[in-house]
């Protein structure tokens, strides 16, 4: 491609990018990269969470109906297997970390032999929100 300057000499410019343009554009990726990489993470935190909840939600759910159909509470996780759930699902922490309350003794089933009332996580992490996930109950 040629090019005539004001003077009528002509110059030849060869095809590519200059170092200025090139160093635009890698300017411009690192910046989207760094906006785009604490929302990812982010994501992957509410992702987590809403899990955690969800087996909250349904251990407990299940917790419930148990104790509903066999009169009883369950005296552990295992009971609910393979009757109500396939499996005890795991907790946010990658293991079976899941901590069980009893139920209250004034209501219970069987004021003998009192079970699980309800379950909540073992993990020692913070919620996104500042609140522990072991307080979370469902």
């Amino acid at each position: 491609m040629k090019f005539r300057s004001q003077a009528g000499s002509s110059k030849v410019r060869d095809r590519g990018f200059t170092l200025m343009e090139m160093a635009v554009v890698i300017t411009l990726i690192l910046i989207l990269v760094a906006i785009a990489v604490p929302r990812y993470e982010q994501m992957l935190v509410r992702a987590k969470e809403a899990k955690l909840h969800q087996n909250l939600t349904t251990l407990n759910k299940v917790i419930q109906e148990y104790s509903l159909d066999k009169k009883h509470a369950p005296q552990s996780l295992d009971d609910l297997v393979p009757g109500y759930l396939k499996f005890i699902p795991v907790d946010i922490t990658g293991s079976n970390t899941w901590q069980t309350e009893p139920e209250d003794p004034e209501n219970s089933w069987d004021p003998t032999q009192p079970g699980i009332g309800s379950v909540h996580s073992g993990s020692p992490e913070v919620s996104s929100d500042g609140t522990p996930y072991s307080s979370w109950t469902h």
